[in-house]
C-alpha cells in the first residue's frame, strides 16, 4: 500500500480547521473532556486526602503509576485491533464507559478502589485518545489545516493545565469534590454526544496479514522500524526528561532552595505552560516554510540549554525565564509530532501507529518521573538539572543520527515473489493485476483471494505496512 500524504490544497486559504464542522465538534469534545479530566484530578487529590490524610501523596503517586501502566500496556493492544471496529461507535463507547467509571469514584471507601478505578479509566483512555488522534487527519486532510489543528490541540492541553485548578477552586466554593467527579462524568457524556453528531469519514479498510499476536504488535514493530519515528522517540525521551524536571522538582526548588510560597510554585509552572502556549500559537506559520525535523531538533536543544542554566542555581526570576524556555522547547517538539506520525503510516494503519506513539511516549514519562524525583532528592536539584541537560543533549544528537534529513523522499526498493491472501484493489504498486475471467469477481472493487505478487522493483514514499515490513537498507542512516 502506498501512503497517501496530506493534501495542501488552497481551498481554505486561512488554514483554519474550525471552518470544518466535523473538526469543530471533535475539538469541542476534546476540550470539554480535558476540562472534566482536570477537575477530576483535583477531586482525586481531595478524595485521597480524606481517605489517608498525610499519605495522600503516596497514594496519588501509585495511582499515577497505574495510569501510566494502563497507557503503556493497553494502547498498543487497542491500536493493533482498532481496524476491526467501526471507529465512531468505538469512540462513543469509550467516552460512555469513562463517564461510568468516573461516576463511581464518589463511592470509593478504600484505597485499592482508587487504584482500580484509575486503572480502568486510563485503560479506556488508552483506547480513546490514539484512535481519536488518528481520526483527525481524515477529518482535516489539508496539511496546513492539520498543522493548525495540532497547534490547537497543544494549546488545549496547556490551557487545561493552567485553568483546571482555577475552575476547580471556583466550583469547590459551591459544591463538594463529589461534584467535580460528576462534572467530569457529564463532560465525557457531552463528548460522546458531540461525536454522535459528527460525520466521520469511513476509514480505509484494513485486512491485516498475520495472526492475533502479529496484529497487536503491528503498530509497535512498524513504529520502531521507521527511522524518523525512532528519532521521534528519542525526542520524547528528551521531552520527558525536561518536563519531569519541571513537574517533579519545581516545588522543591522554589519552596526549599528559594524559600518561595505556593503561589510562586504556581507561577513557575505557569511560566513553562506559557512558553508552550506561545509556541503553539506561532508554530503553524513557521511550519508552512520549515520542515518538522529542524524545528523539533531546535526544540530539543532549547530544553538542553534550559536545563543547563537551571544547573547554575538561578533565583526566582531566572527560574521563570528558564522554565519558559523549556516550555518553548517541549512545544516545538510535541506540536508537530502528529504530522510526523501521520506521514509515517498508511491511512488504514494510523490507529496502530498513533497508539504506538501514545504508549512509547508515556513509557518515557514512566521512566523519567521517578528518575527526576530520585535524583533530585539524592544529589540535589542543580546537579539533577546538569545530569538531565546532558541526557537531553545526547537524545538530541541521537535524533539527528536516527532521523535522516531526506526521510520523506521516495525510496527505490524491491519485493520478492510471494503468495498470500488479503483484501486488495488492482493497482500498479504491488502487481494486483491478475485476471478474474469467469470467477464472478469485480476487479474494480476491493476483493479478497489468494494471489501471487511477482517480483517487482519500484519507488514511492515509504512506510512500514503489510507489504513493506523492513526499511530499505540504502536509506538507513
Amino acid at each position: 500500500m502506498q501512503v497517501k500524504p496530506l493534501s495542501s490544497s488552497p481551498s481554505n486559504p486561512s488554514g483554519n480547521p474550525l471552518g470544518n464542522p466535523s473538526f469543530r465538534r471533535l475539538f469541542t469534545a476534546q476540550v470539554i473532556a480535558l476540562v472534566g479530566t482536570g477537575l477530576s484530578t483535583i477531586a482525586l487529590t481531595l478524595l485521597a486526602y480524606d481517605l489517608v490524610g498525610g499519605n495522600a501523596a503516596a497514594v496519588l503517586g501509585t495511582a499515577l503509576a497505574f495510569k501510566m501502566v494502563a497507557y503503556v500496556v493497553f494502547a498498543p493492544i487497542v491500536g493493533g485491533l482498532a481496524h476491526r471496529f467501526p471507529r465512531k461507535p468505538f469512540l462513543i463507547l469509550m467516552d460512555v464507559v469513562r463517564a461510568g467509571v468516573v461516576l463511581a469514584m464518589p463511592f470509593v471507601t478504600e484505597v485499592w478502589q482508587i487504584y482500580l478505578l484509575i486503572f480502568l479509566l486510563n485503560l479506556f483512555s488508552a483506547g480513546f485518545k490514539p484512535v481519536f488522534a488518528a481520526t483527525i487527519p481524515d477529518i482535516v486532510p489539508d496539511e496546513r489545516q492539520y498543522t493548525r489543528a495540532l497547534s490547537m490541540s497543544r494549546l488545549a492541553y496547556d490551557l487545561e493545565n493552567l485553568l483546571s485548578p482555577l475552575f476547580a477552586g471556583l466550583a469547590l466554593l459551591v459544591v463538594t469534590y463529589t461534584g467535580l467527579f460528576i462534572a467530569n462524568s457529564a463532560a465525557f457524556l457531552v463528548s460522546a454526544a458531540l461525536i454522535v453528531m459528527t460525520r466521520l469519514p469511513a476509514g480505509d479498510p484494513v485486512d491485516r496479514l498475520g495472526g492475533l499476536g502479529q496484529q497487536i504488535s503491528f503498530g509497535l514493530v512498524s513504529y520502531l522500524k521507521t527511522p524518523r519515528l525512532r528519532g521521534l522517540l528519542a525526542l520524547y525521551l528528551a521531552v520527558s526528561s525536561a518536563s519531569a524536571m519541571v513537574i517533579v522538582n519545581t516545588v522543591v526548588y522554589v519552596r526549599e532552595n528559594l524559600g518561595g510560597s505556593e503561589s510562586d510554585v504556581a507561577m513557575a509552572m505557569a511560566a513553562a505552560g506559557g512558553g508552550s502556549m506561545v509556541v503553539a500559537l506561532l508554530l503553524p506559520k513557521l511550519l508552512d516554510t520549515v520542515s518538522d525535523r529542524p524545528v523539533m531538533l531546535w526544540g530539543s536543544a532549547c530544553m538542553a540549554v534550559g536545563l543547563a542554566l537551571m544547573g547554575t542555581g538561578p533565583g526566582f526570576g531566572g527560574v521563570l525565564a528558564i522554565w519558559c524556555v523549556i516550555g518553548i522547547g517541549w512545544s516545538l517538539v510535541q506540536t508537530p509530532a502528529g504530522r510526523v506520525v501521520n506521514r509515517s503510516a498508511a491511512p488504514g494503519d494510523r490507529a496502530a501507529y498513533f497508539s504506538a506513539q501514545f504508549a512509547l511516549s508515556h513509557a518515557c514519562w514512566l521512566l523519567f518521573y521517578p528518575l527526576a524525583g530520585q535524583l533530585g532528592s539524592r544529589i540535589g536539584i542543580e546537579a539533577t538539572a546538569w545530569v538531565l541537560a546532558v541526557a537531553v543533549a545526547i537524545f538530541t544528537l541521537l535524533t539527528a543520527w536516527l532521523w535522516p534529513a531526506d526521510s520523506s523522499a521516495p525510496l527505490l526498493h524491491g519485493h520478492e515473489e510471494v503468495d498470500h491472501e488479503h483484501r486488495h484493489l488492482h493497482d500498479e504498486h504491488h502487481a494486483h493485476d491478475h485476471g478474474h475471467e469467469g470467477e464472478g469477481i469485480d476487479a474494480e472493487k476491493p476483493h479478497r483471494h489468494v494471489h501471487r505478487h511477482a517480483p517487482v522493483e519500484h519507488e514511492h514514499p515509504f512506510v512500514i505496512d503489510d507489504h513493506h515490513m523492513s526499511w530499505p537498507q540504502s536509506s538507513r542512516p
